[in-house]
């Protein structure tokens, strides 16, 4: 994509509920023990329903998406036959069409 930009939001399903969060970094090992980050939990249902949207269309990408397998390497998705699909481009059209 055009963007280098990497979501720090965390989705749980814990015991039927979800739980949604919000970081300033991302799940490496530089940034949870040597940096100061914050964390904090999304409460309000209409920021929920909205995050739960965009992390719908982000694992729907089959454009710039990657698979990690069992063996800890990493496949890289392509469309194929399927409908492509680019959570980038999707909200890059939704933004200059919402201007």
């Amino acid at each position: 994509g055009r963007f280098l930009e990497h979501s720090r939001v965390y989705y749980f399903l814990n015991g039927g509920n979800e739980e949604f969060y919000c970081s300033s970094a991302d799940w490496m090992e530089r940034n949870m023990f040597r940096r100061n980050e914050s964390c904090f939990e999304i409460r309000q249902k209409a920021m929920k329903e909205k995050l739960r949207e965009h992390l719908e269309l982000f694992l729907a990408d089959n454009c710039q998406a990657w698979v990690l397998n069992g063996d800890g390497s990493y496949q890289r998705l392509s469309p194929g036959k399927e409908e492509r699909i680019s959570a980038q481009e999707t909200f890059l059209e939704r933004l200059t069409t919402a201007l």
